[in-house]
């Protein structure tokens, strides 16, 4: 690994400024600086006591990131054993201790789990087309005014219960922030 190419930043928060290793794993695209740094500005920066799922962990970028900024929780779910491996050494790098890791796939453990989160994070590869499949699950995981973000090489439309509130493109990659409004058909509630 080259001295930068291997790594992922901490833009902001508790670990700030710290570099974390990323597994060489293909199709691992750790999500870039310029794309977190809008997506963290969609959510308001900070996100103390929120509970977060990085439901595709893969680098760790959107999970450590929001552990740094001030989440209470962080579930990141990694199926591949080796990218794995390289967040549990993260984890234990960073002292990251609001960041719990689960060994498993993505739609496996939405089935088995019970906890329901704030703030979901969906970078699944972008081969698998799995967007769809996830929306569909995920509704059962979700607190009341929860915020979903997705990336994807083209944009989704989850249409239903889903509104999309933020929608951008940084070269290959769309991304987007959804609100799930499942609980609250009456309205959310502004930005804090």
């Amino acid at each position: 690994m080259h001295s930068s190419k291997g790594l992922v930043r901490i833009i902001a928060g508790q670990y700030r400024g710290r570099r974390i290793r990323v597994a060489s794993r293909p199709g691992l695209r750790p999500t870039p600086d310029r794309v977190r740094e809008t997506l963290f500005n969609w959510l308001g920066q900070w996100l103390d006591g929120q509970s977060c799922l990085d439901l595709f962990a893969g680098s760790g970028a959107l999970g450590f990131e929001a552990a740094s900024r001030g989440a209470a929780r962080v579930v990141m779910v990694e199926a591949d054993r080796t990218a794995f491996s390289a967040l549990q050494t993260a984890r234990e790098t960073i002292g990251a201790s609001a960041v719990e890791l689960v060994h498993d796939e993505a739609l496996a453990y939405l089935s088995r789990a019970s906890e329901r989160f704030d703030v979901v994070f969906l970078d699944p590869p972008f081969g698998q087309n799995a967007l769809p499949a996830l929306f569909e699950r995920l509704a059962a995981r979700l607190k009341d005014a929860a915020r979903v973000y997705a990336e994807a090489a083209t944009p989704c439309e989850p249409g239903g219960t889903w509104q999309e509130l933020k929608r951008a493109r940084a070269g290959q990659v769309s991304y987007q922030l959804f609100a799930w409004r499942g609980h609250d058909q009456v309205g959310l509630p502004g930005n804090v």
